[in-house]
């Protein structure tokens, strides 16, 4: 087993979730005030005594109103003269904003942050957001491609079937899977378990949007937010509830996707190397994994990614059980991105969230049996930002 280096100590100690979906809330204001307060409750922090919040935003055309991270202190009054940031990584603002948090406390700056994640995508027209998404790729090269950033993740799989083999079968099962996982997620966009057959099939309720690429295929156009609290250490054993980084790793690639192998996820292959060295784990040592499945055949090369299979063999995870719930490696008990939803600044701290659940016990219908440790990872565009994080329950 590689050699844990122990990172200094910072720990999340509290959290908060909207529902995702299509949402009431008019605007990101109103969805930072479904959770900052929330979240510092959870935590029992006072408002006085946060250092940094950290706010994950996209927006690049959602809404007009942009200096977010001042949106906090209007949502939530108690928050107005604190210190604000706001973070933008493509689909890892989430992680980013996180990331950013731990590194005022593990600098000393500050023992306490609060980092909100938010957007309101359903407000938008189809066509403008999947323009808006398209930002996430290198538009010199790649602002033609048909179907948007849907668009881009069908070009990847024509080029993982080119070279594998025509894993569209493989591609339903995890649809179906996180599907069905997310029937348990009491915040998940859809709590419907559509079935392997239905998943599968291209029909009229499941046309192709992109490529090999079929609607179940797909992530959902969604509103929410969550927020994380996180403090340094000694504060957190002194609260109600501590889960700790036993590592986390941020790993960018190349972002023309002509500059490299783009069915390689290499970002994302050493985000994971460093993070398992930098915990001293082996992959098969975490009790589950709640990753990027923006589309299926993102999850499909994550398994490649991560170490579960081999290159081209990420097929026989999702073929042979290893990734359900009571597989060998339970990947996104959530329902992940698939069912529970995408709204991008939200997606990073909502994976962290669910996976703080299943390490304290709290992950009521979605829980994996005595989880230990979890692993999360967060990608920005095609695995171009890559974030890898390991969690453990330290109290």
């Amino acid at each position: 087993m590689p050699t844990a280096t122990r990172r200094p100590g910072a720990a999340i100690v509290g959290w908060a979730h909207s529902p995702f979906g299509k949402l009431n809330d008019p605007d990101i204001e109103t969805l930072f005030g479904r959770v900052a307060a929330s979240a510092l409750e959870h935590a029992g922090v006072a408002p006085e005594d946060v250092g940094l919040v950290a706010a994950g935003v996209l927006n690049n055309g959602f809404s007009k109103q942009g200096f977010e991270a001042a949106l906090v202190g209007v949502a939530c009054p108690a928050l107005a003269k604190t210190p604000a940031i706001r973070t933008e990584n493509a689909c890892a603002t989430g992680s980013a904003a996180l990331y950013t948090a731990l590194d005022f406390i593990e600098s000393g700056r500050g023992r306490i942050a609060l980092v909100v994640g938010a957007e309101k995508m359903t407000a938008t027209a189809n066509q403008q957001v999947g323009d808006i998404l398209l930002s996430a790729s290198y538009r010199p090269e790649e602002a033609e491609v048909e179907g948007g950033f849907a668009g881009i993740f069908g070009k990847i799989a024509q080029n993982y079937f080119q070279r594998y083999g025509d894993r569209s079968a493989e591609l339903g099962m995890i649809a179906a899977k996180n599907h069905a996982n997310g029937v348990a997620n009491p915040y998940a966009h859809i709590r419907k378990d559509l079935g392997v057959a239905f998943c599968s099939t291209v029909s009229e309720k499941n046309p192709l949007v992109a490529g090999p690429l079929r609607r179940t295929d797909c992530s959902l156009v969604s509103d929410g937010a969550a927020a994380i609290v996180v403090a340094d250490r000694d504060t957190a054993m002194s609260l109600r509830r501590a889960v700790g980084f036993r590592a986390r790793s941020h790993q960018n690639d190349a972002l023309p996707i002509s500059r490299r192998d783009v069915i390689a996820f290499d970002g994302a292959r050493r985000a994971w190397a460093n993070a398992r060295d930098e915990a001293g784990i082996e992959l098969g040592d975490l009790s589950l994994v709640e990753t990027h499945d923006c589309f299926t055949i993102a999850e499909l090369i994550e398994y490649e990614a991560m170490g579960l299979t081999p290159p081209g063999q990420g097929h026989r995870a999702v073929r042979e059980g290893w990734t359900q719930k009571d597989g060998r490696l339970p990947v996104n008990p959530s329902g992940g991105l698939k069912a529970k939803g995408h709204p991008i600044g939200a997606t990073g701290v909502s994976m962290h969230v669910m996976a703080c659940m299943q390490l304290m016990g709290e992950a009521e219908g979605m829980q994996i049996p005595g989880a230990s440790l979890a692993g999360i990872f967060n990608m920005g565009g095609a695995a171009v930002a890559n974030y890898v994080s390991i969690l453990e329950r330290l109290k």
